[in-house]
């Protein structure tokens, strides 16, 4: 077994937050199973604890919609998370005030000043139901589920999607006014170009390094996967040193302004990336696999990612996933649960029933929920006997 110390979250506790009016809740196992009907707030957990890391958590939900509701109005909410990580404890807080969007973040007790702060201390990598679209729909959701993945092992990742697209929202609104300030603009599209060009190199690197991983039998008995950017700039830079991949597409948004105006948006940028995955047993890209294969192919990647994380950073992620099990065989399960046992992550499953966890019986701690809560289930799930 791998001996990297996992991040390990010992004690969750939430106010107002969901479904939750209260809750105060110790993990003492690295494999916690919560299992329950529809909306006794499963996914409501999961969220929690993913707004104990950088970002906008499993929903991508705005801070105004997270404190339960007390009639039609949502109330301030708070979550905190003790952490055993690879220095010792460790607590992060988070929340915000009732309608507030901003949310405010505290590491062992004083508050940071950015998200960033936490990068260091903390990473986490999840699969929701939601994401079984990722191959349907359009290519923002799979661009965020890359850079969720580049995010867990650079930190400054984020910064440089957020710079580009903050740089590339002003340049939009310019050329929508028609307001032509040539140095502006010049100086909006080299942000642009520098951070754009940053991300994508960052995404490229990613890529490369999940399948060589991929390659190497990470992701144990789930199915070989491979990925592939679909990105002009990403080509280019297979090509050319990235300072000359910089001056083209700074070159090439000038040269679009006109265009872009009348198009109300960049046709050039870090915004175009799209991600294609394939199922290398088959060689079909995802969008032509079954809804059983396309769920085998990303807890392939979020295995394979987990272990890139836990050996270049130095601590093992935690992972959530939310019905994980609910598009796999029984032998992707067994599967799942074998690499689960080998990988050093603490990882929390979801599921409407108990009954497909069993194999996890001795190892996994088991939790049942309930309306605003959790217990200890009346009868454990026992292994199978053969």
């Amino acid at each position: 077994m791998d001996h990297t110390p996992a991040l390990q979250l010992r004690r969750l506790m939430l106010q107002d937050f969901r479904s939750y009016a209260a809750l105060d809740q110790g993990f003492t196992a690295r494999i916690v199973v919560i299992a329950g009907p529809n909306g006794v707030g499963k996914t409501n957990l999961l969220e929690a604890i993913s707004l104990l890391s950088p970002g906008r958590g499993l929903r991508m939900a705005r801070g105004a919609e997270l404190g339960r509701r007390e009639g039609k109005e949502g109330l301030s909410w708070a979550i905190a998370g003790h952490f055993e990580g690879r220095a010792g404890p460790l607590v992060i807080g988070t929340g915000a005030g009732a309608g507030q969007d901003r949310r405010s973040f505290r590491l062992d007790g004083a508050a940071i000043r950015n998200q960033a702060e936490l990068s260091a201390h903390i990473a986490m990598l999840w699969l929701t139901p939601q994401m079984d679209r990722l191959f349907q729909e359009g290519a923002s959701g799979r661009r965020k589920f890359l850079d969720r993945l580049v995010w867990s092992l650079e930190p400054t990742h984020a910064r440089d999607v957020a710079a580009h697209d903050a740089a590339m929202t002003q340049r939009n609104r310019l050329l929508a006014e028609g307001r032509r300030d040539a140095a502006w603009l010049a100086a909006l599209e080299d942000t642009m170009a520098r951070h754009g060009v940053a991300a994508i190199a960052a995404r490229r690197a990613m890529a490369g390094q999940l399948n060589a991983a991929l390659a190497e039998g990470v992701a144990g008995a789930f199915p070989a996967a491979r990925l592939e950017l679909l990105c002009p700039i990403a080509d280019a830079l297979a090509e050319r040193p990235a300072l000359a991949v910089e001056e083209q597409l700074r070159a090439g948004l000038q040269a679009d302004r006109a265009r872009d105006a009348a198009a109300g948006g960049a046709r050039q940028g870090a915004h175009r990336t799209d991600l294609r995955m394939l199922l290398l047993p088959k060689a079909i890209p995802a969008e032509l696999c079954s809804t059983g294969e396309q769920k085998a192919l990303l807890v392939s990647v979020v295995l394979a990612q987990a272990a890139l994380v836990a050996g270049q950073r130095g601590f093992a992620p935690l992972l959530l996933l939310d019905e994980v099990a609910a598009h796999l065989d029984p032998g992707r399960r067994a599967a799942l649960f074998a690499a689960l046992a080998i990988l050093p992550a603490q990882c929390f499953l979801t599921g409407t029933e108990a009954a497909p966890f069993a194999p996890l019986a001795g190892t996994a701690q088991f939790l049942e929920g309930e309306p605003g809560g959790l217990r200890l289930p009346a009868d454990f799930p026992v292994p199978n006997s053969r």
